[in-house]
């Protein structure tokens, strides 16, 4: 289970970084969306990875902050989707206005000339 993680959370970055390299104002966007999922991904790994397990440990004993899983990555996660939600939306208005105004939908303005 965590190799196939490990492995989502690199393809992820992987193809994130790729596109934000790319000079179209669009495939930057999608490249953010998904550095941003691969990130989400990783905060949620480091609380624990563990499957069909109560959230709470060993109910028949004292109760104890051992006995519960951290909340604290979960938190930090659903507030990052929210956070990339906004983003996103504010890009592709600011993407729209862009290209409204300047014809084109290249990083610097202008296309290349070949």
């Amino acid at each position: 289970m965590e190799l196939i993680l490990a492995l989502a959370i690199g393809l992820l970055t992987g193809v994130g970084v790729w596109l934000l390299l790319r000079p179209r104002t669009y495939q930057v966007i999608l490249g953010l969306s998904f550095v941003s999922y691969a990130v989400n991904l990783f905060i949620f790994a480091m609380g624990r990875l563990a499957i069909d397990q109560a959230p709470i440990k060993e109910a028949d004993r004292f109760a104890s902050l051992l006995q519960y899983d951290d909340p604290l990555p979960q938190a930090l996660v659903l507030t990052a989707i929210v956070i990339s939600f906004a983003m996103t939306s504010l890009f592709l208005v600011v993407l729209l206005a862009s290209r409204g105004l300047t014809g084109t939908d290249h990083v610097d303005g202008k296309e290349p000339e070949v």
